[in-house]
């Protein structure tokens, strides 16, 4: 079922617990059906905004709408559009599947709740489940419950705070299925701390440190931010430091020490550049050169960067 097109538009947000800043002036616009990362370091003010952003914590300064709807002035209006599932499930343990999610379409004043009772069960993929109570789910089933509440009303706009939080690898994967089929007629806005997670669900990532926004843009963009420093060349005839370091832009050579046909050449300047002149001087020197590879950093290497970078 197609959702209406959404926009998001969430208006220097800065919130205060005290004298601690969480968030400092967070400024995004946000539209269309995709998922979108939010991604940031346990503390870094991540669960605050989603909090802000459904509506549940009142910003100390800023406002968020959805499709023009304010939260603060029209809350039913910008909530009818909005699903939530929170970091813990707000579930009723001693209710069973089909019970608890028909007390949320109540809540949620859905006119037909027998069949949106149905359609988030079969998209959940917990139909054969109805009956049982929850207390007596896995974790994961308990988290597909928790998604199958946020969609009851068919929300344009879905807010998953630390989904795969505390699931073993076989129940990530199954939620991580979960999500892009529900994402493909809605958005869908995913919290994590784990980077992985983002590049495996999302297109466009937001990266939150110290309260405020370092990075928004696509996956692409988000893992070419830092360049290749290094090369390595593997082949059976490599030559010396010495004559390595004579090549125009290496500055310096080692040897791996689990690989010893392969050599680790740092450079400056153009990536290209470098390894068009150790191709030119492979071939010219007959090196039986068999590989050269650029080193793109870690996932880790670029969350390190942008977490201690102006906001780009």
């Amino acid at each position: 079922m197609q959702t209406e097109d959404i926009e998001i538009k969430i208006d220097h947000i800065t919130h205060c617990y005290g004298t601690q800043k969480a968030l400092d002036d967070v400024c995004l616009e946000l539209s269309g059906h995709n998922t979108i990362g939010l991604l940031g370091a346990n503390g870094a003010g991540k669960s605050t905004l989603m909090n802000i952003i459904c509506g549940v914590l009142t910003p100390t300064s800023g406002s968020v709408s959805i499709n023009g709807y304010t939260i603060a002035s029209s809350p039913e209006e910008a909530k009818q559009r909005l699903g939530f599932l929170p970091q813990k499930p707000p579930l009723l343990p001693d209710l069973s599947i089909e019970e608890y999610l028909r007390y949320a379409a109540r809540l949620r004043e859905v006119k037909d709740e027998r069949r949106a009772v149905e359609r988030a069960m079969e998209k959940c993929g917990i139909t054969h489940f109805r009956k049982r109570l929850i207390k007596n789910l896995s974790g994961g089933y308990q988290q597909r419950v928790g998604i199958a509440q946020a969609i009851i009303h068919t929300p344009s706009f879905i807010v998953l705070d630390e989904p795969t939080n505390g699931l073993d690898p076989t129940q990530i994967i199954e939620i991580r299925k979960l999500i892009e089929e529900i994402s493909s007629n809605c958005m869908v806005l995913l919290s994590t701390h784990i980077l992985h997670e983002v590049q495996m669900c999302c297109r466009q990532i937001i990266m939150i440190a110290h309260g405020q926004t370092v990075f928004d843009g696509s996956i692409e963009t988000f893992n070419s931010i830092i360049k290749p420093t290094s090369v390595l060349l593997t082949g059976a005839a490599l030559p010396s430091h010495e004559r390595l370091v004579r090549i125009p832009g290496v500055t310096g050579s080692e040897i791996l020490p689990d690989r010893h046909d392969t050599v680790r050449i740092s450079f400056s300047g153009d990536s290209d550049t470098v390894c068009e002149n150790l191709v030119r001087a492979s071939v010219e020197e007959g090196w039986m050169l068999h590989e050269i590879m650029k080193e793109t950093p870690s996932a880790d290497d670029i969350f390190e960067y942008l977490s201690n970078s102006p906001a780009i």
